[in-house]
């Protein structure tokens, strides 16, 4: 009598944070420069230097971003780390080898009243 044994599954039995959101910009490039822009407007450089991790893991690897940029690989490793502190032409080129740019927007903030405003709120 001969055993079976089930073949294993080579699907792993769950997937992490982090690769379900890599493989969500992957799939969704829109999504990635969204989420890029929530955390320019509030997060602060290390939630920044995670969110480029995250979209460089996406966008072919720090490896391959590094070969994208002419970068060198071990320095982009470095720069990309908790410590990092990337300078403006880093910054965009990694922004573009991901098919991304920096933009400028106001800060929107509450409207200053006018004095139209403020007559209409005394009467």
């Amino acid at each position: 009598m001969a055993t079976t044994t089930k073949p294993k599954s080579r699907i792993a039995p769950f997937v992490s944070h982090e690769e379900a959101t890599v493989s969500m910009f992957r799939e969704d490039p829109e999504l990635a420069a969204e989420y890029l822009n929530q955390v320019l407007a509030d997060g602060d450089r290390k939630e920044l230097l995670l969110a480029m991790r995250y979209l460089a893991s996406a966008f072919g690897g720090v490896a391959g971003v590094a070969a994208a940029t002419k970068l060198n690989a071990r320095t982009l490793y470095r720069t990309l780390s908790a410590a990092g502190n990337p300078e403006l032409d880093t910054f965009t080129a990694l922004l573009k080898a991901m098919g991304m740019r920096i933009t400028v927007a106001p800060i929107k903030s509450p409207a200053k009243p006018t004095r139209r405003r403020v007559a209409e709120r005394a009467a």
